[in-house]
């Protein structure tokens, strides 16, 4: 089966997971229009950095400054936004996250600095930068150096009428049609000019990166830069390159958290480290585009419907969660997996016996959903990952 294909599979698994669980726990925000909603505008940040990361560390260069690259897009993108509107709020928070990946690629690729403490010095360097700017230049406005004057948001659109026909559907309150229908609401409603974007970012990074000579390149410089410098390929050039595009991304990551409807002007500590949760989406989706939207969409799910929801949705999504491991359990007898099958079958009893002793979970917890998430996904999707060859190692001409 091709890898799309797969994908499809195991979106329509997790659909009637979600949908069995909502009917049998009584729970319908698993599926509802807001959860959904509210869950794309959570993932778009976290694809967006993740996107960064993939461009970057395509061309070998491991970027761990992806938190600090959002920090720096989401205060330019705030000083821009409030004086001309969201558009010029975008392309600021683009330039200034370009920026970080300017100096990360200046300490790595030029100089030679150990990709890893490149990245936690950007890290440390967006945070400090962004504070001094925000008490120079938006205390005055504010009279709070920690948050900006109000930013104009995009306006909204929505598919009509396929979305009112949808809401009907929805409210009848039948079993799979009604999810399906919230599901497919949540995503044609109220959607940004900035989620489209961050949509369409996903299948040209695709053509450009797997289907044209420049991102044949770039990728050679992440498998075998010494083998790409003897045919021709300038090395210092690609990567370069490939990093500032990936800061870029990653300041649109920072605009995402304050132009879209409903969201906040710029916050100290707005991102909340969804630069590092873009990075666990990168690796889940074992450096892919297609892995890191499900990687994305998983992760903003998460964090969408303990917002929205709190500690009693999240346990029905504990339930469907044992669900889909009793799946994997009856595909790993058939494979005869025996291992992997008491290791899934011990993971979903400890879930159902979390489901079972608690009424609701506490929010101290649920607060950190994604996170935990974040956690248990690495730790399930280790197994299968291939980086690309030379992600991380030093190179040098000749």
């Amino acid at each position: 089966m091709p890898s799309w294909g797969t994908g499809l599979l195991l979106v329509a698994a997790a659909i009637v997971a979600l949908s069995t669980a909502s009917y049998l726990t009584g729970v319908p925000q698993l599926t509802s229009s807001g959860t959904f909603q509210t869950a794309v505008l959570l993932a778009m940040p976290i694809l967006l950095a993740g996107l960064g990361g993939l461009w970057s560390e395509r061309a070998g260069v491991v970027n761990i400054g992806l938190e600090g690259m959002m920090i720096l897009g989401t205060w330019g993108g705030a000083w821009a936004g409030y004086q001309w509107g969201p558009w010029a709020g975008l392309v600021s928070a683009a330039v200034f996250g370009a920026l970080g990946g300017l100096l990360h690629a200046i300490a790595t690729v030029t100089f030679g600095v150990n990709h890893i403490v490149s990245g936690v010095a950007i890290n440390l360097l967006g945070a400090g930068v962004t504070k001094y700017l925000s008490t120079l230049l938006f205390l005055p406005v504010s009279n709070n150096p920690r948050e900006s004057p109000p930013v104009p948001k995009f306006d909204t659109f929505s598919l009509q009428p396929i979305g009112d026909w949808l809401a009907a559907l929805e409210n009848e309150q039948r079993v799979g049609i009604s999810d399906v229908a919230g599901i497919l609401r949540g995503l044609v409603t109220h959607v940004s000019p900035l989620t489209m974007l961050a949509l369409v970012l996903v299948p040209v990074t695709y053509l450009v990166l797997w289907r044209s000579r420049f991102g044949l390149r770039l990728r050679s410089c992440g498998e075998n830069p010494v083998a790409a410098e003897s045919l021709g390929v300038n090395v210092y050039l690609h990567k370069y390159a490939a990093v500032i595009i990936s800061g870029a991304l990653a300041g649109l990551g920072g605009a995402a958290l304050l132009l879209n409807p409903g969201q906040a002007g710029y916050l100290e500590n707005q991102t909340n480290g969804r630069g590092y949760i873009g990075l666990a989406a990168l690796i889940f989706g074992n450096w892919r585009p297609t892995g890191l939207l499900g990687g994305a969409a998983l992760f903003g799910y998460a964090d969408g419907l303990q917002l929205r929801s709190g500690g009693g949705a999240v346990l029905a999504l504990l339930y469907a969660a044992v669900l889909a491991l009793g799946v994997v359990v009856v595909v790993q007898l058939w494979r005869r997996r025996w291992v992997a099958t008491a290791v899934t079958v011990s993971g979903a009893l400890i879930l159902y016996w979390v489901y079972w002793s608690f009424d609701e979970l506490p929010s101290q917890l649920t607060t950190y959903l994604p996170h935990l998430v974040t956690l248990v996904v690495l730790a399930v999707s280790a197994q299968r990952l291939r980086p690309p060859a030379a992600n991380g190692v030093e190179y040098r001409r000749g």
